[in-house]
């Protein structure tokens, strides 16, 4: 049943937001050149990797020593835009389809998070992760890691079909509201370095 309500969900997110996900890729091509998308390993259910896919909202600017500048000299302007109205994550949908994510689930993580979980913190990857989950609707950014991590065990324990319908309906009233983007005076959360044990 979570499958089919994905697909019919997703399918028709697709054919309404089509004229706005044009729009989105022109703008970025047009400011930001010719990568539009983001793609990269993420941990999805049972440990398997796939690649995300987002609107990229970066540039890949390095310094003198060939390394990647903070996040707060590379994000853009359309790229701040995209990333406080969540608009970035619209091209999820595609992994959605693929069957690599649902609609509701864990955030997927960076797959060299591997790990760096507790025992209890990687039961988060016994259900496919989501474009929103329970975290995001109850802090996102704004919460510390291991706080997350104990809201994802939360929903692979309670998970129904009208938890899931819940947290869709409150991650559109967060996307409105525009609230727990980013932690308090940062640009991005900061790397999961591993839990305390």
């Amino acid at each position: 049943m979570k499958r089919v309500f994905d697909l019919s969900i997703t399918i028709l997110l697709l054919f309404f937001l089509c004229p706005l996900l044009i729009v989105i890729s022109i703008l970025i091509y047009s400011f930001q050149g010719k990568s539009v998308f983001f793609f990269q390993e993420r941990l999805g259910k049972n440990h398997l990797n796939f690649k995300i896919i987002k609107f990229r909202t970066m540039t890949n600017e390095l310094n003198s020593e060939g390394e990647l500048l903070p996040d707060v000299n590379r994000i853009t302007t359309i790229g701040n835009f995209l990333r406080k109205s969540s608009l970035d994550e619209l091209p999820g949908l595609l992994n959605v389809l693929k069957g690599e994510m649902s609609l509701v689930g864990p955030r997927p993580l960076p797959a060299l998070y591997l790990g760096r979980y507790s025992k209890e913190e990687d039961r988060r990857h016994e259900v496919k992760p989501g474009i929103t989950g329970w975290a995001q609707v109850n802090g996102r950014n704004a919460i510390s890691w291991e706080e997350k991590f104990k809201l994802d065990v939360w929903y692979v324990d309670n998970k129904s079909f009208l938890l899931d319908f819940k947290i869709l309906i409150l991650t559109f009233y967060k996307v409105i509201l525009r609230k727990d983007i980013v932690p308090d005076n940062k640009d991005s959360m900061e790397e999961f370095l591993g839990s305390k044990k």
